[in-house]
Parts: structure tokens; sequence; C-alpha cells
């Protein structure tokens, strides 16, 4: 018999319909419903469920009461076994967390959830060890990894579980942005930990590509990957268009033809000249803090030092260090290129040199490919 963890969170996405970026927060449910929000979480959740039901004699659920789980695994006929009731009207935060333990402690087969990063999140902080989890996609930010691509989708991985299948299980990230913040338009995106899921190409949502998806999206991505390695450093934000879509996501203003200093994702000094740029680092090493450098190609040219940002000298890269250089690009940025290398000119030959090779390049959340750096000046030696 497969036991079958089913959680789900009523109120996940019902601020979507509305405009409210999230159901995240106090009262944000009320306001939702009393705007004419419906809660569609369980209507999605029983998407998943209904690819399952030739199953129902190999399957127990253990779940929640009510609107947690109960009444959508009930209406399809499965065998239910309630583990947690919540006080009431409503469910809360604290109940899906409840909810969880009590998954956990029953040794459920696999937890299938249906919310949205909010959710994700919660789940995240009450799973120890190896607890495998798949997310159903209800809520309005889906930033996470451990969410399949759509309801059904996740319902078919769930499938070849029950089947014995050879099924992988691989770590995929919590992500979450502070929606309160968004709603006043300031984005600040975070990683709240990994959880197991089940490894399926096919089923499970991946990082967009500039193949499938809009330029815009891609640069969200991106951004969504150097916001997330922001802490305590001092960030150098160099010129170009792909550099400022991670500004604009955190609402920050932009130099697009200049350079830029950023710290804890706030904006310490705009347009900096090349002197100010280099006593700014040293003095932040001086403090024992870290110094990096985000910078993006010239596209169709492919310059990434040299061109549009000489305030980039080689004294302020080498005191950077080229273990702190961000490259960011898209996809198709790159492959405009057709197989030429980026370009580095700093008008150093020597640290020319230095970063010649092949250098990672950051091309969505936490997709980046190895892609071969060179100086004109170097190659033709």
């Amino acid at each position: 018999m497969f036991k079958l963890g089913f959680l789900v969170n009523p109120i996940a996405g019902i601020g979507g319909s509305v405009a409210f970026k999230g159901s995240d927060g106090d009262d944000i449910a009320a306001q939702a419903k009393a705007l004419g929000a419906e809660p569609k979480s369980n209507l999605r959740a029983k998407l998943a469920l209904q690819v399952l039901i030739p199953y129902q004699d190999k399957i127990t659920i253990f779940t929640g009461c009510g609107d947690m789980g109960e009444d959508c695994a009930r209406s399809l006929g499965f065998k239910v076994e309630v583990v947690h009731r919540y006080d009431g009207n409503v469910s809360t935060a604290a109940d899906t967390e409840a909810l969880v333990e009590a998954l956990q402690s029953q040794q459920v087969d696999l937890l299938l959830f249906a919310g949205g990063d909010g959710t994700a999140r919660n789940v995240c902080a009450k799973v120890q060890g190896f607890f495998p989890v798949l997310g159903i996609p209800a809520g309005v930010k889906i930033h996470s990894g451990v969410y399949a691509l759509t309801p059904t989708a996740a319902g078919r991985v769930v499938e070849e579980m029950i089947n014995n299948e050879l099924v992988s299980f691989i770590d995929a990230d919590v992500m979450d942005i502070d929606e309160q913040a968004f709603r006043q338009g300031v984005v600040k995106a975070r990683r709240y930990g990994e959880m197991q899921i089940p490894s399926h190409l096919q089923y499970i949502q991946a990082v967009k590509s500039g193949g499938k998806e809009t330029d815009e999206l891609v640069l969200m991505d991106i951004a969504a990957h150097v916001i997330e390695q922001m802490d305590d450093e001092l960030f150098v934000m160099g010129s170009g268009s792909t550099v400022a879509a991670i500004m604009q996501e955190m609402a920050l203003e932009n130099t697009l033809l200049g350079v830029d200093i950023i710290q804890e994702q706030e904006l310490r000094a705009q347009d900096v000249t090349e002197q100010n740029l280099y006593a700014a680092i040293i003095a932040a090493q001086n403090a024992g803090q870290t110094v990096k450098l985000v910078i993006t190609a010239i596209g169709g040219q492919g310059h990434i030092l040299g061109r549009g940002n000489q305030q980039l000298s080689p004294r302020v890269v080498r005191a950077i260090g080229k273990e702190h250089i961000y490259i960011v690009a898209t996809k198709r940025k790159l492959q405009a290129l057709d197989h030429r290398p980026l370009i580095v000119d700093s008008g150093d030959p020597g640290l020319d040199a230095e970063l010649s090779g092949y250098l990672p390049v950051i091309t969505g959340f936490h997709d980046q490919v190895l892609y071969p750096v060179a100086s004109p000046g170097l190659m033709e030696a």
C-alpha cells in the first residue's frame, strides 16, 4: 500500500485574481474574498489526484481535516486517514507545519502538497532528513523548484512511483520573495532551503530557457540568481541592459551606461568614477568585506571589459579578483555570437591573459554555462 501524504493550503493563490501579488500576510485572504476572489487550490489539487483514481486500491491518503486535503480526497473515493485537525474556521501556516510533522511521523512515501512559495517555505521548515515531497502549483508565486509543471503532471509523477518505476530524487531549492515589499515595488528574493523531489524532466518545473520563454522572464531568472547571492558584500554593478534588469528587480535606480555600487540590496553610490570605485573597493576590503562584480556582454560584440565600462580598470578588476566576477547573459545573447568568444580588452595584456579561458556565465536561475573568454591581442600573438 502506497502511503501518500496530502496537504492543501486552502487559501493559496487566492490573491492572484485581485492583483495582490500573493496570499501571504495577515488578512490578505479576507481582503481578497471581499473583492470577489475564490479559493482555487483544492480544485488544482483535485486535478492531481484524479490521475491516481485507477490506483485507489493501492493508496492510502494521510492528510488534514476538511479543506486541508480530506474533502478533496474523499470526494474522489480515496481511502483517507486524517492525522491533523485545526481549530477555528480557517487553517493557518502553523497548521501546515503541524500537518507536515504529523505526516512525517506516519512515514509517508511522498508528501504531495498544493500551494505556492509560501506553502513550500512552511513545508520546508518542518522537513527532517530524507523526506520526498512534490508541489502541486496552486499559488500566485511559483519560484521554487519543488513544483511540478502542472497539477496533472504532479499526478503523473506519483503514478510512476506507485507503479514502482525507477524514480530518482534530487535536491530542489525553496525560493520566495517578500510580498509586502513586492507590493511596494521592491523585489527581495531569498532561498529558504531545499527539499528532495522526484526528478522527472518531463513533469518537474525547470529553469526557463531563452528558446521557450521571453527574454523578460529569462532576465527575471538571472536577476533572481544574482540577488540570491547577495548578503552583506559590496556589489559593483556594471553597465548594460542585463545588469539593469537585476537592478530593476530590486527596484533600484540604475545607470545604464555607468557603474553603480550596492550593498544589502540598497544603492550606495551611483555612476561612480574609476577613482571613487577603487577607493570604495579598498575601503570595503580593509573593513573585511568581500567585493563582487556583475558584468554582462555587449550584444552582438561580446565585450565584457573594455567597451562602455572603462571605470572597471585593470586595478579595479584585480582588486575584486577573478573568482568574484559574475558574468550574466541570456542564452539568446550568447547564441547570437555564433560561437565567437566573449572579449576582454582591459588595456592590460597580463590581466586579459588571466581572464581568458572558459568562465561560467549565469544564464538563468541556477543555470550557468561555461563559455570561452579571450583577448584579440592574445589570439593574434
